[in-house]
Parts: structure tokens; C-alpha cells; sequence
């Protein structure tokens, strides 16, 4: 059907589409390639659309597919579907108890009225390097699930980024969900996230995640957001605090060393010194919460 432009604002025509399952998503999406664009909580695409800086000449609303949103757990993992909503996210009994970073990541997105509308997959499918949900969902081993003309793919999640604003997906491809593993026992998690306003992209972010043994990460996971074209996880950070205790000295070491490998530009919101300084900070101010966690535990 076609959407009346002067009840939207919207500028041009397109072609308004409402599939009812995934193979007709799927069926839709090859066959419009890159003149379609997907609808999810429309937080952006819309506004895109308004301003004319996007001019998609067919709209796929895949809201009413019932299986791609929802979260729920399985045998061996926790399943969320892309096209769930960040408010539900947060509200989750299952992501509150067993994903609590990504519960604090969900709850640094925007405000009520956003998440209200925003989903997981569009905060990820924008693939801007400070999308907060991506980096807790790194550090948290998650998995991306692609639907496409050849069948369901999945890849960690860590690989979905290429750039600013690009990911692997192809023609045809959407993502249906992101699945992840349980959390072993001892695990703990910290995000923080340092912007000019509680409600702006992150100037600089980081979530980490480690599982602890007293004192000491017997492994961890290190993920910034805003320092680099795609999220970024910091293996040589992690190499340096795997099976180390969390003393004074090996926090500020991390700190150090994360300004260090980090790859920030200045722009509107900060200049590269700025985040480089800032990163140093919140490593040190998230291994010190991740500690102090594990303390509490004894």
C-alpha cells in the first residue's frame, strides 16, 4: 500500500510493507535490495526519512513477525529476539537476573519514551560505535542470528560490524535475533558510559565482563564503545588481566594500557585526548566496581 506523505511529513512515496513471517521478510527484502529499509522501533528511521536523508522507495515493517522479538531462555542459552523492544529488555526477569550488564546497558539508551519505542536490533543494525547495548552484548558472548534468502546464519557478534553505520549484512539479510550464553557462577559485569547529557550518545563507553575467582578475573572481556570506527574489544587488555588479581597496580596498568590501544577521533562530542583520558578513567573506575562486587560475594 502507499503511505499518504501529508499525514507523515514525509516527503516522497514509498511502498508500505507488513510481512507476516520471516520467509516473506526474507522473499521482500531480496527482491527490493537497497531501495527497502526495515522497520523496527523507527526511533531513527523515521526521522531519517523526514529530514530526507533517507529515501527508501519500500518500508518493511517486521514488528508483527510474533517469533523476533521476545526474550526467552533455552537448553544452553538465552534467546532475544532483534525486534524486541529496549523497555522490555530492561524489564526482563531474565535479563535483570542473569544479564545484569546488559540490563545496565539497556537503561543508559536514551529515555523511557525511546526505549519504549527502540529495539535491540536497531540499536545494533545502526552500527554506530557507540551504541550501548553492542558492547555489553560483546562482552557478553553473544552471537548474531541473520535471516536470509539462504537460510539463518549466525556469526559472534563482534564480526557484525565492518565500519560506521555498516554491517555484514547482505541483500535479503536481517537480523532475527542475538543468542547468548549462561553467565558461569562468579561473573560480573560493569558498564559506564560518559556523555555531554544522560540522554546523548556516549562520548565514551565500556562494559567488562569477568569471571572471578575471590580476587582474581579468571578470564575477562574488555568492549569500548565511541574510541574506534566499530565497537572494540581489547584482547591485549584482557591478556593482561587474565589471572591476575585485581590489585591498585593492575587496574592502573589496565587503564594505561587501554588508553593506549584505543583508536578515538574528535568530533562533535569530544576530542581524541579528551577520550583517551576518559578511557583510562572508566577501565579503571569498572575493574574497581567488578572488584568490590566480588568482594561483597565472599
Amino acid at each position: 500500500m502507499s503511505i499518504n506523505t501529508h499525514d507523515t511529513h514525509i516527503l516522497h512515496g514509498f511502498q508500505y510493507h507488513a510481512p507476516a513471517s520471516v520467509a516473506e521478510a526474507v522473499k521482500l527484502l531480496d527482491e527490493h535490495g537497497m531501495e527497502a529499509s526495515i522497520l523496527a522501533g523507527g526511533t531513527d528511521l523515521i526521522p531519517k526519512m523526514k529530514q530526507a536523508l533517507l529515501k527508501p522507495r519500500h518500508v518493511v515493517n517486521l514488528k508483527h513477525i510474533p517469533e523476533l522479538a521476545g526474550v526467552r531462555e533455552e537448553a544452553e542459552q538465552i534467546r532475544i529476539g532483534a525486534f524486541t523492544r529496549l523497555r522490555d529488555i530492561e524489564r526482563s526477569i531474565i535479563v535483570t537476573e542473569k544479564l545484569p550488564l546488559l540490563h545496565e546497558a539497556v537503561l543508559a539508551i536514551g529515555s523511557v519514551q525511546i526505549r519504549n519505542m527502540a529495539t535491540v536490533g536497531g540499536n545494533i543494525c545502526n552500527a554506530s560505535p557507540a551504541a550501548d547495548s553492542a558492547q555489553a552484548l560483546i562482552a557478553l558472548d553473544a552471537k548474531a542470528n541473520i535471516a536470509g534468502p539462504s537460510g539463518e546464519r549466525s556469526i559472534e557478534l563482534e564480526s557484525f560490524f565492518t565500519g560506521p553505520g555498516r554491517t555484514v549484512l547482505g541483500r535479503g539479510e536481517f537480523l532475527a535475533s542475538l543468542t547468548l550464553p549462561y553467565p558461569e557462577a562468579g561473573t560480573r559485569g560493569a558498564f559506564i558510559k560518559l556523555g555531554r547529557t544522560s540522554l546523548d550518545l556516549a562520548t565514551v563507553s565500556i562494559a567488562i565482563n569477568a569471571k572471578m575467582r575471590k580476587e582474581t578475573a579468571e578470564s575477562i572481556k574488555v568492549v569500548m564503545g565511541a574510541v574506534a570506527p566499530t565497537p572494540l574489544r581489547l584482547r591485549n587488555v584482557e591478556q593482561q588481566l587474565t589471572k591476575r588479581k585485581l590489585t591498585v597496580e593492575a587496574i592502573e596498568e589496565a587503564g594505561r594500557l587501554v588508553s593506549e590501544s584505543i583508536k578515538p577521533i574528535t568530533d562533535i562530542r569530544g576530542t581524541a585526548e579528551y577520550r583517551r583520558l576518559a578511557s583510562k578513567g572508566l577501565t579503571m573506575e569498572a575493574l574497581t566496581r567488578i572488584l568490590e562486587d566480588s568482594r561483597r560475594e565472599k
